[in-house]
């Protein structure tokens, strides 16, 4: 290669560098431009934690809303592709217009108040994902007289779609004695 090549060839290398450098820092005034790893860290665990407060939000707005027997206010809640493992059948709801059946249900077994609690809420967030696990409580009288007091495990996985958190996947569970094959709604945390 001659060293006209070898000179070109280095200039082109050195702009790539120089291009990818500049793609992977953030813009800052104070600093010329750049982030230092110590600032980009900080910025990190800022974002991280509003991420996190606006999920909790969505669950203290799903959450009123299920005291409201307000279908709407909980579809709110979830993404349209959702995909959901409830307590009740069938195994999976695959969108969230599906998942409309089994809330419309709950609503029409219940009286009001219908109360709902979410306990030991603990939410992992990044950028665009998020997951978190909770134990949640439905207290009710039912249309029939029959009190409940049911605690359930829940995991819900989020995605920030077009700048607002919803959820995406859920998973909705009660603990089983293998021995019986039945569910053990008695259980409190």
């Amino acid at each position: 290669m001659s060293s006209g090549c070898r000179s070109r060839a280095l200039s082109v290398c050195l702009g790539l560098v120089a291009l990818v450098t500049a793609c992977s820092r953030r813009p800052n005034e104070a600093n010329g431009g750049t982030v230092t790893p110590s600032q980009n860290a900080v910025t990190m665990e800022e974002d991280r934690r509003k991420n996190e407060a606006a999920i909790r939000d969505l669950v203290d707005r799903l959450v009123k809303a299920v005291r409201a027997k307000d279908l709407d206010g909980v579809m709110s809640a979830y993404a349209p592709d959702l995909v959901a493992f409830d307590i009740v059948p069938p195994l999976q709801y695959v969108s969230a217009e599906s998942y409309k059946k089994p809330w419309r249900a709950v609503f029409e077994l219940y009286e009001k108040p219908l109360q709902y609690e979410v306990r030991d809420l603990s939410i992992t967030a990044s950028d665009d994902v998020a997951f978190s696990h909770s134990l949640n409580l439905l207290t009710g009288t039912m249309k029939n007289g029959r009190k409940t007091d049911l605690w359930l495990r829940f995991t819900a996985c989020y995605r920030k779609i077009d700048g607002k958190w919803l959820i995406a996947h859920l998973q909705a569970s009660v603990p089983v004695d293998m021995g019986t094959g039945k569910a053990l709604l008695d259980l409190k945390p």
